[in-house]
């Protein structure tokens, strides 16, 4: 006989228990314990409940709600607790038996309603636990946002942001306590933001205006995107370069000799579920690796300070492999015993060495193996010739 869940998580809106539905009302009436943050317990009418208010960092509240079981525990969320809440962190520790959902509109569905936009065609940031940087692929005047931030000083902080990446000229609604008595709805402009304070909690409608360079969705970002010391793979042969290893949506890829980190942070850019590790032997690439991440909207880049294939050891497996720098023959003959059959690698050679080594491998293993010319126009003298770069040669197979 299966049991009924013990936990009921509720989407409770700015209006408090007044704005929800039968069923809502029915779990609370039944519920032995609440346990909500502050603010959600604050909306509550009087209850026979025991009230706990959760904890802060979030995750000390998995432990507590779980030493709970065996009661009938009511934990109340913001709006739809499964669109940036703390749905997916409770279903993820307990088992699917032990809770029910029961969402109220979302903070994103309001937002989008208010501005009269499809909410299908809104891109929707929770970054009230997140740097505004994610917001840098997104910056294009034909797209609209609703972000989510972690209070009203995140508001000053959007504005400056904007104004710094040269979009300045957007139009922003800043939304205060949605849904509820307390509701306020401000438009203005980022390079216009007076002293005012905002309450929490907040969201923020997003028109991007303003002469800032909008990122291409092409692999091959432009360099200038990038900070480097000079140790980068440049944008033609970059462009390649993803083109060979072929990102796919939630793959994994190592970035061997990461460099300036382009290579693992335009393969992030392919797809929100695409994951990358970034492999540096110099601690100064390390941080700016980071840097160029969390600038272009991909800090979650995982960057590993060390030699390699000393440090791939213990790394989870990827999906594709790409070495861009310590190309040797005894680094081949580490990843043959590393990587799971299927793994894709891409390996670029400037070298004659190294190239001896590439041709080798395509004679031996097959795949596919590309000398890349690449000559930009450059003034010479009163005329223009072409300028050569180092030819590039790059091997692309299938373990």
């Amino acid at each position: 006989m299966t049991k009924a869940p013990w936990i009921t998580i509720i989407g409770l809106g700015e209006d408090g228990p007044d704005g929800l539905p039968p069923a809502s009302h029915k779990a609370l009436a039944a519920a032995e314990v609440i346990m909500a943050p502050r603010r959600h317990l604050s909306l509550l009418d009087e209850t026979t409940a025991r009230l706990i208010e959760w904890p802060v960092p979030f995750s000390d509240g998995i432990g507590l709600l779980a030493s709970l079981r065996g009661q009938n525990v009511v934990v109340l969320a913001s709006g739809d607790p499964f669109w940036f809440g703390a749905g997916s962190v409770i279903a993820r520790e307990f088992e699917a038996g032990e809770w029910r959902c029961l969402p109220a509109p979302s903070t994103f569905s309001r937002a989008a309603s208010h501005m009269g936009w499809a909410i299908d065609q809104t891109i929707c940031l929770g970054l009230h636990a997140a740097p505004l940087t994610r917001l840098r692929p997104y910056l294009a005047p034909h797209l609209q946002l609703v972000v989510f931030l972690r209070d009203g000083d995140a508001v000053h902080a959007l504005a400056q942001y904007l104004q710094g990446e040269g979009f300045g000229e957007s139009e922003l609604t800043v939304m205060e306590a949605l849904g509820g008595p307390r509701e306020k709805c401000t438009p203005l402009r980022a390079d216009d933001m007076q002293p005012r304070t905002f309450q929490h909690p907040v969201c923020v409608a997003v028109k991007p205006k303003g002469a800032g360079a909008v990122m291409p969705v092409a692999a091959g970002l432009p360099d200038a995107f990038f900070d480097t010391d000079g140790v980068m793979t440049k944008r033609p042969v970059r462009a390649v370069t993803l083109s060979s290893l072929a990102p796919k949506p939630g793959e994994l890829l190592w970035d061997i000799g990461g460099g300036s980190g382009s290579i693992g942070i335009e393969w992030l850019l392919a797809h929100q579920a695409c994951r990358a590790i970034s492999v540096e032997p110099r601690a100064d690439r390390v941080g700016l690796i980071e840097h160029n991440a969390a600038a272009l909207g991909v800090d979650r880049l995982r960057v590993v300070h060390g030699e390699a294939p000393d440090v791939l050891t213990g790394l989870p497996s990827p999906d594709a492999v790409f070495i861009g720098g310590g190309l040797s023959a005894e680094m081949m003959d580490a990843l043959e015993g590393l990587l799971p059959v299927g793994t894709r690698v891409v390996a670029n050679a400037v070298t004659l060495e190294a190239e001896r080594l590439l041709a080798e491998t395509h004679a031996r293993k097959g795949g596919e193996l590309l000398r890349i010319d690449v000559s930009t126009a450059q003034p010479l003298g009163a005329k223009t010739a072409w300028k050569p770069s180092y030819p590039l040669v790059q091997w692309s197979g299938v373990r």
